[in-house]
């Protein structure tokens, strides 16, 4: 029999779904039936991704976009493959020229911090290698529903609400024009349950689907983009976009009590959960809420975010190894730091972003852990004139600061905060999980983990129980619903505990296990408007 986790059947407040032919986790009901959909009409857990993916980025433009990136972890015929769908820095562009201009850090907005965006190339690269049905089928669901418009969902609206008002008084020149037509073309944020659609969309999506992506990397979207890039003083040209493919890589791994948990490594910062569970499993580890149990974990993962914005990097910068930083000895020597009191690392101030995270698996075998953003919410603002393309701000990641692994330089990719997870046991798969939400994803990867492998919670439990995210410092924020008893002991012991009413800093996530009868077991987040389609 194939691996599987034996998890204890707590009750929960939302139960667990099972299917034994395939099961499709999101964030919004919408892509997660699309998903369904397709694998239906003979697709497989790869193209229920490609497909549920596709409609997110219409039915979350809050979250995510065509003019973002993405990565994936694929399970076929007992095989991890990574795909690293990030695009780098536009070959124009040197952390000198924006020092000369003034700057001393990455703009949020405007043209600056867009970099290639890799979500179309992923798609492509997915169909082309996994998928069963063409990609021209595969995306009509997201066609169909950018074209004939859909209801908005509750937690979309209120990012929406909250983007436009920040943009509103954010933007002022004319290069976020087509943000405002495309995205408030009622001069507001859609409300929800109000229908919002877009034809430009539609269009765009047609073009990708019917050329394999090859519109948008090498042909008239290409063209679209470079020319709003020029004519807006950006530095991003179509060379940039002609010269890019998504890469596939070997996923990176470690082993945490029996299990292996896998990432994508860098330029993504899966990396730092991976140290932080070494850390952790070199510590006394007793029940979720035993005060040493919890401040153990908080300074792991503080001192494994230390080492990540220190080192993690486009791999061909980095000055230290993917082993030395996942060493178990290095392990150890990070654990000797952590005592009874809160220590202050200094690694800068982590942010939360906006992305949207699925999970498939089918009925043959095959799972996929898909994460993809136009982070800090709608991205940089900018969208490209009569395309719907809402490109990406993910090089605000990079630093101006020369001699660093992750300073801004032409063709780089920058330090990435999207990653998808993915369990296994004694080399066979145990299925894919992922927290979205920036920053938070390293620590809610680390969350879920030990809430699965440690204390025995099943997968929506463990995506439901009260979260933590360390900010800066000493300072780590808990949501409401965290036990104040423990909020207490944890503040005796120098942590800054600052409790939130808003879930939705704290991530939303996603997972498919593998049971003990080969049958799929899934779950998706209260904190989201989520969906766990059976097929």
């Amino acid at each position: 029999m194939k691996s599987s986790y034996h998890f204890q059947k707590y009750p929960s407040t939302r139960q667990v779904v099972y299917s034994n032919k395939g099961i499709v986790c999101t964030s919004t009901p919408m892509a997660a039936q699309a998903g369904a959909d397709i694998k239906r009409r003979g697709g497989n857990a790869i193209d229920a991704a490609i497909a549920t993916a596709a409609v997110l980025s219409v039915a979350e433009p809050t979250s995510n976009g065509i003019g973002g990136d993405a990565f994936a972890l694929v399970w076929v015929k007992d095989h991890l493959y990574g795909l690293n769908s990030s695009g780098p820095a536009p070959m124009s562009i040197s952390s000198q020229a924006l020092l000369d201009q003034g700057l001393t850090e990455m703009p949020v907005y405007g043209w600056t911090p867009i970099t290639v965006p890799g979500a179309p190339g992923a798609w492509a690269a997915l169909s082309e290698r996994f998928g069963k049905l063409p990609l021209i089928e595969v995306l009509q669901p997201a066609i169909r529903i950018a074209r004939e418009g859909y209801a908005v969902q509750p937690t979309t609206a209120h990012l929406w609400k909250r983007a436009y008002k920040k943009f509103k008084e954010a933007f002022h020149g004319p290069e976020f024009d087509e943000w405002f037509r495309v995205f408030a073309p009622e001069g507001r944020a859609p409300f929800a349950g109000e229908v919002w659609k877009s034809e430009d969309h539609a269009r765009t999506l047609e073009k990708i689907a019917a050329t394999g992506a090859e519109a948008f990397y090498r042909g008239e979207l290409a063209d679209a983009i470079d020319a709003a890039s020029r004519a807006q003083g950006g530095y991003l040209r179509k060379e940039d976009l002609t010269a890019y493919h998504p890469e596939w890589v070997e996923p990176i791994s470690t082993t945490y009590k029996g299990y292996q948990v896998c990432e994508i490594p860098p330029n993504g910062h899966g990396i730092t959960a991976l140290m932080a569970l070494n850390i952790f499993e070199q510590l006394n580890c007793k029940s979720r809420d035993d005060v040493d149990t919890m401040h153990n974990m908080m300074e792991s993962m503080k001192l494994a975010f230390e080492d990540a914005m220190e080192h993690v990097a486009d791999p061909r910068y980095m000055k230290v190894t993917f082993d030395q930083l996942l060493s178990k000895e290095y392990a150890k020597k990070r654990a000797s730091f952590i005592g009874d009191e809160a220590i202050l690392p200094a690694p800068g101030q982590p942010d939360c972003g906006g992305t949207v995270y699925l999970c498939t698996a089918d009925g043959e075998g095959n799972m996929v852990s898909y994460i993809q953003s136009n982070y800090m919410g709608f991205g940089s603002g900018i969208v490209v004139p009569g395309t719907g393309i809402a490109l990406h701000n993910r090089g605000n990641n990079f630093y101006l600061k020369p001699g660093h692994p992750n300073c801004v330089e032409g063709g780089k990719k920058p330090y990435h905060t999207i990653i998808p997870g993915f369990l296994m046991k004694d080399g066979e798969a145990v299925g894919p999980f992922g927290v979205m939400g920036g920053f938070m994803q390293p620590q809610g990867h680390m969350q879920v983990i030990t809430n699965t492998i440690d204390f025995g919670l099943n997968p929506q439990d463990a995506l439901d129980a009260p979260r933590w995210m360390w900010t800066e410092g000493k300072t780590i924020h808990v949501e409401a619903s965290f036990p104040s008893a423990l909020a207490q002991e944890l503040e005796a012991r120098g942590h800054n505990i600052v409790v939130e009413n808003g879930p939705l800093q704290f991530g939303r996530g996603e997972i498919i296990w593998r049971t003990d009868y080969g049958t799929l077991c899934g779950a998706t987040e209260s904190r989201c408007d989520g969906c766990a389609a059976i097929v």
